[in-house]
């Protein structure tokens, strides 16, 4: 029981007949005739709307960054995606989503007992709902990176069809297994290495993972220190570079406040978040004193919306914690999908954090912001995370890549859905693998249409881009 409601638990039969049911509701084949619908939304007017409650002055900022290439623009268009999901064929079997289950956002990240693990992280638009959404999600990734990298057509295929076979393998290998072995599955970032190397040798890809491998080790507050503070009056002091750096009193100028208001409120919001956090965690984090806070800018599709930093001192100067402070909002999914559980966007984003990957970050909290409509999850700022250079990787060397992100998403949804259920329906051969890559390459030539829509608008004056940024 679960609090007033009763949970279920069905036969392994009864759960292996759910799977293959779902098959006459949403033929495995099917997804691979999507056609965009006739009266889909405009791109540009759909991530135009999001920029509403975005800083107005890191909106031509997010624009710049997505003006890059196709790939860019595919990383900050969840909600243009979002917008297509809602008319794919479902098999009704739902999982927590990460919501944004694109390449990129997968990597290298420290586990509380300091192992570096491989594994989502980001889940700002998590919720639950149907498997296929985030597995389209990242098969297309991997045929517009594929482009993106200048590869023929039968390679950008290959990695799509790498990634959805090895999330179907996975799967099948989870429906075996024992719930608490799932629960406990990861891949370790080095081990994941090792393999990589034995398949490809000293190929150039193998050499650079090494090298990122050994810069995640390296991230942490300590590093986060060295570059981004400067000592003044013999404590460290964030060093403004904005618009990506701004600190604590000139982020009270931009909002008309007092640097004295500002300060206050900070406070009382830490204080808040540390009520989030569990017993244990909020007495590790009442070691350390607060010294200031800053703006800073992150990633492609979150430039825009609010992020902090906060610099808080253990026992000396050398003993930094950098958090991280992220606004979140509604998922673009809820605007198809039933609406989070959770009133507080960050709690959603945090419960869906802690859920869905092997390890979850200790300092993981929420808060509301200030402002009515304003929510934040808080996090470490960079520890010990690594990402992977997709765009140096070869055809080989991205389909192994796929291999770790399609396992790696297999185990999230195991986590959280009936892996025996998916697995059934998913079933032993290869007819979902051709349809999902099917339909990959097809909005793979949607999304280029879509860039190609968002530049022009860009030239022509309706959007600001600042680029370089």
């Amino acid at each position: 029981m679960s609090g007033d409601t009763a949970i279920e638990h069905p036969t392994l039969d009864e759960r292996v007949q759910e799977g293959r049911h779902a098959r006459k509701e949403a033929p495995r084949s099917s997804i691979a005739d999507w056609q965009p619908a006739p009266d889909r939304p405009d791109p540009v007017e759909t991530l135009d709307a999001q920029n509403g409650t975005r800083e107005p002055d890191l909106v031509p900022v997010r624009h710049g960054r997505m003006m890059v290439s196709p790939f860019t623009f595919y990383r900050g268009s969840a909600r243009v995606m979002a917008e297509d999901l809602r008319t794919i064929p479902r098999a009704g079997l739902d999982v927590q989503l990460c919501g944004d289950a694109h390449l990129s956002n997968f990597g290298a990240f420290a586990s509380p007992e300091r192992a570096l693990l491989f594994d989502l992280n980001d889940f700002d638009e998590t919720l639950p709902g149907p498997f296929e959404y985030d597995v389209a999600r990242l098969s297309v990734s991997f045929v517009v990176a594929a482009r993106n990298n200048g590869f023929v057509g039968a390679d950008q295929t290959a990695a799509a069809r790498a990634a959805v076979t090895a999330y179907r393998n996975a799967m099948a290998g989870f429906a075996g297994m024992r719930t608490l072995d799932v629960w406990y599955s990861r891949l370790d970032a080095d081990r994941l290495l090792e393999r990589a190397a034995a398949v490809a040798g000293p190929d150039p890809a193998v050499k650079r993972g090494r090298k990122s491998i050994r810069k995640a080790h390296a991230r942490n507050s300590m590093h986060a220190l060295s570059r981004l503070t400067e000592i003044v009056d013999g404590a460290p002091r964030i060093v403004s570079a904005p618009p990506v750096v701004v600190r604590s009193e000139e982020v009270a100028e931009i909002y008309g406040r007092t640097p004295e208001f500002v300060d206050e409120q900070v406070h009382a919001t830490l204080r808040a978040y540390r009520d989030s956090l569990v017993g244990n965690r909020r007495r590790l984090l009442e070691r350390f004193e607060y010294l200031e806070f800053a703006r800073k800018v992150v990633g492609v599709g979150s430039v825009g919306t609010r992020a902090w930093i906060v610099l808080l001192r253990g026992r000396d100067n050398g003993d930094p914690l950098f958090l991280q402070v992220k606004e979140a909002t509604r998922s673009v999914l809820e605007d198809h999908l039933p609406a989070s559980q959770f009133e507080q966007a960050g709690q959603r984003v945090v419960e869906g954090q802690r859920l869905m990957p092997a390890a979850s970050d200790v300092f993981l909290g929420w808060t509301k912001g200030i402002e009515e409509d304003r929510y934040y999850y808080w996090r470490q700022l960079k520890d010990m995370k690594g990402s992977a250079l997709v765009d140096e990787m070869d055809p080989r060397a991205l389909s192994f890549y796929a291999e770790a992100c399609g396992w790696t998403l297999a185990r999230a949804h195991a986590r959280s859905g009936d892996p025996v259920a998916i697995a059934s329906y998913l079933g032993a051969k290869s007819r979902f693998d051709r349809a999902m890559t099917a339909f990959a390459v097809t909005y793979a030539d949607q999304n280029e249409r879509d860039y190609e829509r968002f530049v022009t608008a860009v030239r022509e004056g309706r959007l600001e881009a600042r680029q370089g940024v």
